[in-house]
């Protein structure tokens, strides 16, 4: 397996350059961007301005338009054309894009992210900031998923056919077919101070002066908090995972060896988990990696918006509104790079939980 990961440790550089390579090319034909949001800053309004929230309050950006003559923004009209050139220079849009991309490259190699256009933070310690609240709701999630998805699958297997597995196989269906977001509004209308109840709260992590409780509480608030999101993470996971450890588990009963072990008077528990769970696992098991990155940071960036969390998703949103391009980009390469090497993780644990896998001769 030495060469496999060599050449998988290889190609990551190709791969993450070509993400960069298509997403600062689509950032570039995008409507907007940040000269132009601070031109009509400059100007006390936007020219065909959309307006967009993000945090805390609403912000105009105005899209990027075509130039007039020498290619002049329009929404430059009026100003001193000095001042336009030094706002353009103060974000780096004095020079060609390809010269500001391989700068960005240049300076990402030596993991150098810049600062956001608007914050005057580093994006790495914005993202420092905000990956406390993601790691929260992507590892509880996953781990809830896995906890209770594994022992009903098998149990839905065992029983194959009967009324119980009927009933559950409802539950999975709808719990398929209803989007996590839009389970997360109806969390909120009928529990979070909505039309119904208002049992959980609506915003943050922990109550205000939660450093003042005393440890016990503070435990009990951490995840009176999370009661709501989490939930909403873990409705559309639950049921994809169920029906995938269901199906692994009939197609490992119906065959030829776990009839031998029956025959040699086993234990049905010995059979199912001695010798059916490992094989049937093989994809439920190896496939935590990739799952915990899905939910971690695709997966919750509507549910962080809905709950008013201030995570890498919803840090991500405000950065796409806003054109903050440190941000975009610098998040993007650094989850870019941490998807590749999950990936690999992924390969790895298939080959440790069945050996007979083997990537290299591939």
């Amino acid at each position: 397996m030495s060469a496999y990961v060599l050449r998988r440790l290889m190609l990551i550089p190709l791969t993450l350059f070509g993400i960069m390579v298509i997403n600062f090319i689509f950032a570039q034909m995008a409507p907007g961007g940040p000269v132009e949001l601070m031109l009509a800053k400059a100007q006390g309004q936007a020219v065909d301005a959309t307006a967009r929230v993000a945090g805390t309050g609403a912000q105009e950006t105005a899209p990027r338009m075509a130039g007039d003559g020498g290619g002049a923004y329009r929404g430059a009209r009026g100003l001193d054309p000095v001042f336009v050139k030094e706002i353009e220079k103060q974000f780096g849009f004095d020079r060609p894009a390809h010269e500001r991309f391989f700068k960005m490259m240049g300076d990402y190699l030596r993991f150098d992210f810049g600062k956001s256009f608007y914050r005057d933070v580093s994006v790495v310690d914005l993202v420092l900031e905000k990956l406390p609240v993601s790691i929260s709701l992507g590892l509880w999630s996953t781990l809830i998923i896995y906890f209770v998805s594994i022992p009903l699958g098998i149990t839905k297997a065992v029983r194959d056919g009967s009324g119980f597995d009927v009933a559950t196989s409802w539950a999975v269906i709808i719990g398929y077919a209803v989007p996590g977001f839009l389970f997360a509004i109806l969390l909120v209308v009928l529990f979070a101070g909505g039309t119904f109840l208002s049992i959980f709260p609506l915003r943050g992590l922990t109550s205000i002066g939660a450093e003042n409780f005393s440890w016990w509480h503070r435990i009990t608030d951490y995840f009176w908090h999370l009661a709501l999101p989490v939930s909403a993470l873990v409705i559309g996971g639950f049921a994809q995972l169920t029906m995938l450890t269901k199906n692994c588990f009939l197609e490992e009963i119906n065959k030829q060896y776990v009839v031998t072990a029956r025959a040699k008077g086993l234990t049905e528990g010995r059979v199912l988990y001695g010798h059916v769970f490992r094989n049937a696992m093989l994809l439920v098991i190896a496939g935590f990696p990739s799952a915990l990155l899905g939910i971690l940071f695709t997966g919750a960036i509507l549910i962080e918006v809905i709950f008013s969390l201030d995570g890498i998703g919803l840090l991500g949103y405000e950065a796409v509104v806003n054109r903050d391009y440190p941000v975009m980009f610098g998040t993007l390469w650094v989850f870019g790079l941490i998807g590749l090497v999950l990936n690999l993780i992924t390969d790895l644990t298939y080959h440790l939980v069945d050996p007979r896998i083997d990537f290299e001769a591939r």
